[in-house]
């Protein structure tokens, strides 16, 4: 061999390069991608090769039919296209000592792992390992879907973690304990997506240097607040999220816990009761100084009188100076908003770059010249999307022209189907927002089709003119 081939740098070079080959499908399966059937070749050319190429090979794992591939024995269950993990694997016996070392050896390499419910069935194969064995000492990613086995992969090492249980099931008595007790032993952890933890597991991750994200979803089986419990501020969290069925569960965090660096705040709820409106919205304001961005989706607001929800006068009572982005987001009831209270928004936040304010209004009592003359007050606004009157087309066509130059991603929706007034409102769009080229809309939706084939018309006679 050329002496060249053994400098390190070159090496590391060949293998960077490798590395970034492009895979065919990301699935899970054992069928090697270009980069993994190139580092398998430079794994089996010499020695020099072999150590770096395998941690390569075994740094990003989908499942742990690949982890088991290293067992000679299980190739015919590993390597079979009909392989399916059951329950027990029929008449398959777990790993021998040296197959444990074997697979020990390799587990090591393993950085990032994706674990889903069908991997259950082979844990059997693992019962060998000593339960105080860490399977993979080098983990930093971890996406763990639906396992009750999660004990085997919540590595000490993590940095990235990532725990999902389908939340129409109900999750196992013993893994919500069993999950708080291990990410208590994580202490490099960057970001954690995972069902609600326990409040000494809280106080645990406040005191995380490295914890800038946290997401949680569902809050089924949530202890009660002890009001004995003192956690300390959560200086460098930076992004905040939860998905449950009311607003209980994040209004408790917020009110028992300090985020001093909070920028992003995301909820989404099943229902938001009224009697929860106003403890959320007082809590979620002692981050008004740092809050960049915040969405707030539900899909159902329950109010005994049936009044819409006034989300926004909220919102608008407390001075949030730092706001970029907002939207706030209803499937099934209505946000109170008209042409006066959008005017309002724009004025208190001048500096949104983003708003989406989406409901299921009857009748949108937002207007066409109430949208133009709101956005004149955030001059940086890119993003905008709401339900819009488009039956009274409002605009006044002597009016001065006062173009806004800087918006180009508009989402407006409509009970109309299709949208009424095409040629006006193409023409509108076309005179007073020259950098929207059309109206976006959702997958499967054809409602503005006529508008923006009007609008892709006057731009074209712009150009050719």
């Amino acid at each position: 061999m050329h002496r060249a081939l053994l400098v390190s740098d070159v090496i590391l070079y060949i293998f960077t390069y490798v590395e970034q080959l492009p895979p065919t499908v990301y699935t899970p399966s054992v069928t090697a991608s270009p980069g993994q059937k190139c580092l398998a070749s430079l794994a089996a050319t010499c020695k020099a090769f072999y150590e770096l190429a395998m941690d390569l090979l075994w740094a990003d794992i989908y499942g742990l039919k690949p982890l088991l591939g290293c067992v000679m024995r299980l190739h015919p269950l590993v390597y079979s296209s009909l392989w399916k993990w059951g329950p027990q694997p029929a008449g398959v016996e777990p790993l021998s000592a040296d197959e444990t070392r074997q697979f020990l050896r390799h587990s090591t390499r393993v950085r990032s792992l994706i674990i889903e419910l069908s991997d259950d069935g082979a844990v059997p194969l693992l019962s060998v390992i000593p339960a105080d064995v860490c399977l993979f000492p080098r983990l930093r990613e971890l996406r763990l879907s639906g396992s009750k086995h999660s004990e085997l992969f919540l590595s000490h090492t993590l940095r990235d973690c990532y725990v999902y249980y389908d939340p129409e099931e109900a999750i196992p008595v013993d893994q919500l304990p069993m999950l708080s007790d291990r990410i208590r032993l994580c202490n490099q952890l960057v970001t954690l997506s995972c069902p609600p933890l326990d409040w000494a597991t809280w106080k645990h991750l406040s005191n995380l240097p490295t914890l800038v994200k946290i997401e949680v979803r569902s809050s089924l089986g949530v202890p009660p607040w002890l009001e004995e419990q003192h956690i300390s501020p959560f200086l460098y969290l930076t992004s905040l999220s939860f998905t449950d069925s009311s607003a209980g569960y994040a209004t408790t965090v917020m009110q028992h816990m300090q985020f001093p660096s909070l920028k992003n705040f995301w909820i989404g709820m099943e229902t938001l009761a009224s009697t929860e409106v106003e403890p959320f919205f007082r809590a979620l304001s002692q981050y008004k100084q740092t809050l960049e961005t915040l969405t707030i989706m539900w899909e159902e607001y329950d109010d005994p009188q049936r009044r819409p929800l006034t989300a926004i006068p909220h919102l608008l009572s407390f001075s949030f100076t730092q706001l970029r982005s907002l939207r706030l987001r209803s499937y099934v009831s209505c946000i109170y908003l008209d042409n006066n209270v959008l005017l309002e928004v724009t004025s208190a936040w001048p500096h949104l770059q983003a708003l989406h304010i989406e409901e299921c209004a009857i009748s949108p009592s937002v207007t066409f010249h109430g949208l133009l003359t709101a956005i004149r007050q955030c001059p940086q606004l890119e993003a905008l999307g709401m339900l819009i009157d488009t039956v009274n087309i409002d605009v006044d066509p002597d009016a001065e022209l006062i173009q806004h130059t800087f918006l180009h991603m508009l989402r407006l929706e409509t009970p109309e189907s299709p949208v009424g007034n095409a040629e006006a409102i193409a023409r509108v769009i076309f005179d007073w927002l020259p950098c929207v080229y059309q109206v976006a809309q959702y997958i499967d939706e054809s409602d503005w089709d006529e508008v923006n084939a009007r609008l892709a018309s006057l731009l074209c006679d712009c150009c050719t003119a």
